[in-house]
């Protein structure tokens, strides 16, 4: 019997495609701007009269320096800094994106980097700001529907329908066509409001105070690319405040990890088979401890250790104080850069995925009992673009996690060409959209059945081109053999 969708559900997936139009189709309005020499009390002055909730702040050749929002305004008036010059309270090097971008990229660097404004450029031109509320409106967006039902909902039973709620309609947007990159996109947004849900009412049942904290994803959900098959990747990083040791803080939050986990699982998100997870002991460490960790983690020569490490090298903040999370990052983006060796062993570890190419067939195929014929496209397709743009961002101190992100950001930082970028990112999509199509007609994730295809079954135009995205994984594998001479 066909699966039935609620009205919400089906007015989210035809609203959903939204986030394929470019970006400056969302602009509505000219950019409000000043320059550095602005007073604060007047920049606030020309937001309110135009009705917006931002300002451009600009510098020689009008190129932007900065930005100014009515969140930024509310402390700083009420700190008596209505007289001081903008450019002393701006955020700095905001984000900017050509007006060709989809949207969706823009919605990835909000969830990712906690903003809720992009610039949007023609050229070196600035046409307009794009906010959070632009691309996740209750009136465009049913979306908001949703979260506000998620922020809303008082315990894990309730929340666990909602977690279905999103697993059905990931379903439905696969069915309408939506790409693999703003669908997962989607599904790794919701999921986050659901963990973060979660996170909330669990913590107020355990009593502890001062200890700043911030709950980590790791893997996929850390690179927002989870599909329907996903289990629990996190951990937690935590400051000793008041002198306490960091043994003492760890036996208060482990129980409070423990039933976040737990609470996940029953909302159908799997307990970690691996136990990485914050209320394992060992992922729940202070900012130091954490440091020692990945800092061993570097210094290690066993490929083995350092392929189960890397999953953590993807992480980000869902939940608490993000600064803990971004100043760790910020450390280990600093030491990896410079380790010429560990990266090293990094490719090397990258190349033992080889994708699934046929000398004599189009594809190589495996003869497993239960599937034979197939392709894991999880093992030998995807990983291999995340395991070189993960090498990729680590050598180039790129703050990105997710995947395609931190291949646009290597070609601008000179590391791909753009155009050998664009084609990477694009069979990458294609070959996750695939894996979406062949989940979404499952019952059951049993085994990795979530992840093998058998390309006899697809048709004559998706083969071919699933052929071509192995050929350009394959590539991308050898030009890391050939940057770290392997």
């Amino acid at each position: 019997m066909a699966e039935t969708h609620s009205p919400l559900e089906r007015r989210l997936a035809a609203e959903h495609r939204t986030l394929a139009r470019p970006l400056r189709t969302l602009v509505r309005k000219a950019p409000v701007k000043c320059d550095e020499r602005c007073a604060v009390g007047e920049a606030a002055a020309r937001m309110r009269a135009e009705g917006v909730g931002s300002i451009v702040i600009l510098g020689e050749r009008d190129r932007p320096l900065g930005i100014l929002t009515e969140r930024d305004l509310v402390s700083i008036v009420a700190d008596g800094g209505a007289a001081r010059p903008v450019a002393e309270v701006m955020t700095r090097d905001p984000l900017a994106l050509p007006g060709h971008a989809p949207a969706y990229e823009a919605a990835l660097a909000m969830v990712e980097r906690r903003i809720r404004h992009v610039l949007v450029l023609e050229g070196e031109t600035l046409i307009g700001v794009v906010s959070e509320r632009d691309l996740f409106s209750l009136q465009r967006l049913g979306l908001g529907e949703l979260t506000m039902e998620i922020r809303l909902a008082r315990d894990v039973p309730a929340i666990g329908g909602l977690a279905e709620r999103v697993r059905r309609l990931a379903r439905l947007l696969v069915e309408e066509g939506v790409a693999a990159d703003p669908l997962t996109l989607f599904v790794s947004v919701l999921n986050d409001r659901i963990a973060q849900r979660i996170i909330e009412v669990v913590r107020k049942r355990h009593r502890w105070e001062r200890v700043g904290w911030c709950w980590l994803a790791f893997g996929s959900e850390g690179r927002l690319e989870q599909t329907f098959a996903t289990d629990q990747d996190n951990g937690l990083v935590f400051e000793a405040q008041d002198g306490a040791r960091p043994a003492a803080v760890r036996a208060k939050l482990v129980p409070f990890a423990r039933e976040v986990n737990e609470a996940l699982d029953a909302c159908g998100y799997p307990l970690c088979r691996g136990n990485v997870m914050a209320s394992n002991p060992e992922l729940c460490l202070s900012g130091g401890e954490w440091r020692a960790k990945l800092k061993g983690w570097l210094e290690n020569t066993d490929p083995k250790a350092l392929l189960d490490a890397a999953i953590c090298f993807d992480f980000r903040a869902i939940a608490g104080d993000a600064r803990l999370a971004a100043e760790l990052r910020e450390w280990f983006l600093g030491v990896t850069r410079v380790r010429r060796n560990f990266l090293r062993l990094m490719a090397a570890n990258a190349l033992q995925a080889k994708p699934p190419l046929g000398v004599v067939r189009d594809f190589a195929t495996e003869g497993t009992p239960n599937a034979p014929g197939t392709v894991n496209v999880k093992m030998h397709g995807l990983r291999v673009f995340v395991d070189a743009a993960r090498i990729l961002a680590l050598a180039h101190g790129l703050p990105q996690t997710n995947t395609a992100e931190r291949l646009r950001a290597a070609a601008a930082a000179g590391a791909l060409p753009p155009d050998e970028a664009a084609a990477t990112v694009a069979a990458f999509s294609f070959v996750q959209g695939i894996r979406l199509r062949h989940q979404a007609a499952l019952d059951s994730f049993a085994d990795d059945a979530a992840n093998r295809i058998d390309p006899a079954q697809l048709n004559e135009l998706d083969r071919r081109t699933l052929k071509e995205a192995f050929r350009i994984a394959r590539d991308l594998q050898s030009r890391l053999a050939l940057d770290y001479q392997l």
